[in-house]
């Protein structure tokens, strides 16, 4: 049931294969079939930058043109500016355990929501996706995707799984995409929340405060939260998936980007060094794009 016609044959599809025929001899119960996926980097492209940064730096842009004293200071001034290293370093930091740079980031990111309804929200985020395309693909979100990963929901769906996307992104903004891209209903994406309150008005609407980050340790967090049991298959692509890989009770997916075939999906082991450690001692199933997928991305 299910075809994982993007994956080529060899030990990472026949490790995907015999654990769900075991599941099936051993009649787990379809309840208990919980998968877990982060997105940037697991479901869909994240370099050259995460698709929430590229919407967020058109807001900063816009609010730095409506408040010029924004522009001195970051990240506002990088959005001005076009010059994104500052930006990068900042993510690459926080991968390494230095969050000092990501503080500023989350100031700005809660300034761009502060007092704006979650509908309101909705519609823009679902403006972005109708009209942006990747920077690097040169074609809308939807088409930068990784089709091996859509078969493998696929797959799972229809030997009894129920998805769940498990992600350090924020979760509004996924939310309006997933169902579209991934087959993921909102009820089922778990992210980094903005704080919410409801006001007198009957409207639900966002404050001033990160209510988390969903990252490292507070991905099994999450899933007990929203879940209420442990995973039997998770995968993820960084080092903030370490936890949550870990909390897996059954198969380990690691995401190694490491294709220079020129498909694409850029090759790249930064902020995953830790990953790649862990799948050694750890035994994760790794997932080479490069050997284990014949295409990437949709047609």
């Amino acid at each position: 049931m299910g075809e994982l016609t993007s994956w080529r044959d060899g030990p990472t599809k026949q490790a995907i294969e015999a654990f769900v025929a075991g599941l099936d001899e051993r009649a787990v119960p379809r309840e208990q079939r919980v998968a877990v996926f982060d997105n940037d980097g697991t479901l869909w492209a994240e370099k050259p930058m995460p698709t929430q940064l590229h919407y967020l730096l058109q807001q900063w842009a816009a609010a730095a043109s409506a408040d010029p004293s924004l522009a001195q200071a970051q990240p506002y001034a990088a959005a001005v500016s076009g010059d994104f290293a500052w930006l990068g370093g900042a993510i690459d930091k926080h991968y390494a355990g230095d969050d000092s740079d990501l503080h500023a980031v989350v100031r700005a990111i809660v300034r761009t929501t502060d007092g704006m309804s979650v509908e309101d929200y909705e519609a823009s985020v679902s403006d972005f996706y109708a009209k942006a395309h990747h920077l690097t693909l040169k074609k809308p979100y939807s088409g930068a995707v990784y089709q091996p990963m859509i078969e493998l929901l696929r797959y799972l769906e229809a030997n009894g799984f129920t998805c769940y996307i498990v992600s350090g992104g924020e979760r509004d903004f996924m939310r309006p995409m997933t169902m579209e891209y991934y087959g993921i209903p909102p009820e089922r994406v778990v992210g980094s929340a903005l704080g919410l309150q409801y006001t007198d008005d009957g409207t639900v609407r966002y404050g001033s405060e990160l209510a988390f980050l969903d990252d490292g340790p507070e991905k099994p967090v999450r899933i007990w939260t929203r879940i209420g049991r442990r995973p039997m298959l998770a995968g993820g692509n960084s080092n903030g998936d370490v936890p949550m890989l870990d909390y897996t009770s059954g198969l380990r997916l690691l995401i190694h980007h490491d294709d220079d075939t020129g498909r694409g999906d850029v090759p790249y082991d930064k902020g995953a060094e830790a990953a790649l450690a862990a799948a050694r001692q750890n035994g994760y199933t790794v997932v080479s794009v490069k050997n284990d997928w014949s295409r990437v991305f949709p047609d």
